[in-house]
């Protein structure tokens, strides 16, 4: 006659069998980023400093938006860091994409120029999702000018250049392309994306204040990273606080590590991807 095993030793192999079912289900893809921000240590002090920390991102849950990197710009100065910026994010993008990131453009003001593109169409067939009440966060004022209309280029004056994402930046067959916040917002609710790396243009205007940008995704509750080298600023230094355009584009970077996001780096981001898991 068979002898049952002890209660005991029975759930122990259950539990062990389970486990090992687990173990063997492919877990996603994951990698862990170097992330910068600004801590506040004394609230009764004007001193920030700097803290340093790595976040684990999911593939499926993170997406890359690229903000109105225009195919050209009034502001020749800004044209300028576009054009040298745009290999450097072309090659971001094209790694992060063949890692299972998902990757939305958003060209503001061009959307026409898309309207018949698979990319553009396969936002709009997303229904809608009501976006939550916003956060209630404290919106500091911003330590540079936020004027559209100033710009480095002393002598130029506006005049609305863009017609399209810049040419160096391929947009792939499973992108997606938007320049409304609500829409970016229901795509990664259909794709249960939570974190959101940002980078492109400017960081004082259009990259804070989109609707598909810093300020309203985290006021929905979405992560956001900035990532600092793929950035720049509308900034002219004749505007306080009167400093280059480059320490003006800092100041901005650290305004936002204070109140909004972290940042990262580009090359943080290729060396993640490198070593994800």
């Amino acid at each position: 006659m068979r002898r049952s095993l002890p209660l005991r030793v029975s759930i122990t192999l259950l539990l062990a069998c389970g486990a090992l079912d687990a173990w063997a289900q492919p877990a996603g893809k994951s990698f862990l980023l170097p992330l910068r921000s600004r801590v506040q240590a004394f609230k009764n002090s004007d001193t920030w400093n700097e803290a340093r920390f790595q976040q684990e991102l999911p593939v499926r849950e993170t997406a890359i938006l690229i903000c109105d990197m225009w195919d050209n710009h009034w502001c020749t100065a800004a044209a300028r860091r576009v054009n040298l910026m745009v290999p450097r994010m072309a090659a971001v993008v094209s790694e992060a994409r063949s890692h299972g990131l998902a990757v939305i453009h958003s060209p503001s003001d061009t959307m026409d120029f898309y309207k018949d593109e698979p990319q553009r169409r396969r936002i709009l067939e997303i229904g809608p999702a009501q976006p939550p009440a916003n956060l209630a966060l404290a919106d500091p004022p911003i330590p540079v000018g936020t004027q559209l209309r100033t710009c480095d280029s002393f002598e130029d004056k506006f005049f609305k250049a863009w017609t399209r994402q810049h040419a160096g930046i391929p947009v792939g067959p499973d992108d997606v392309i938007s320049d409304k916040g609500a829409e970016v917002y229901s795509y990664m609710q259909s794709q249960g994306i939570q974190n959101l790396l940002v980078m492109g243009v400017h960081t004082n205007v259009c990259v804070l204040n989109r609707s598909f940008a810093i300020k309203q995704m985290t006021k929905w509750g979405v992560r956001c990273i900035l990532v600092r080298d793929l950035t720049d600023s509308m900034y002219d230094p004749r505007n306080p606080p009167q400093v280059s355009h480059e320490r003006g584009t800092d100041l901005v970077i650290e305004y936002i590590e204070k109140h909004w996001c972290p940042t990262t780096l580009s090359t943080e981001v290729l060396e993640a991807l490198r070593v994800a898991k």
